[in-house]
């Protein structure tokens, strides 16, 4: 999940660059929207780990 974070990061990034304001705005929306699936996921998952006693890796 996060390599797609950093893929559409990077795509809006060289989007910006090369003056795509469109394209730049739209894959920096997804990349907002796949970090917070990302961050919540893991929130989520340490809470569960935490849970079953297992310590955090």
């Amino acid at each position: 999940m996060l390599s797609w974070t950093l893929t559409f990061l990077i795509i809006a990034l060289i989007a910006g660059v090369l003056g795509f304001t469109g394209i730049a705005g739209a894959a920096a929306g997804i990349a907002k929207v796949f970090f917070f699936i990302f961050l919540v996921l893991l929130i989520v998952s340490a809470i569960a780990s935490a849970l079953r006693g297992r310590p955090p890796v």
